[in-house]
């Protein structure tokens, strides 16, 4: 197997090593969040704050991080994604 890294100058390297380590920084903040209520996505947590199975208060917030955290997944993976295709 060819070493991926081989081609790459050092400083791309660690360009896509930060933005990788940051990918799973962001996947272990958001599934800490959704596991403080025993939930897989941030769908399952907003239909037990809208039933009343939790209280609404601070799970809209947890409810909102968890959004924001994968919007900003998203947009590290197209940037991860977008420099691979340059290199």
């Amino acid at each position: 197997m060819d070493n991926f890294y081989e081609n790459l100058s050092p400083e791309d390297v660690q360009i896509l090593d930060s933005l990788s380590k940051l990918l799973i920084e962001l996947r272990e903040s958001r599934a800490a969040l959704l596991d403080h209520y025993g939930v897989n996505d941030d769908t399952e947590l907003f239909e037990k704050i809208r039933t009343g199975d939790i209280d609404e208060h601070p799970a809209y917030e947890v409810y909102l991080g968890a959004k924001l955290i994968e919007s900003t997944r998203e947009a590290v993976r197209k940037e991860l994604r977008d420099y691979m295709l340059e290199k």
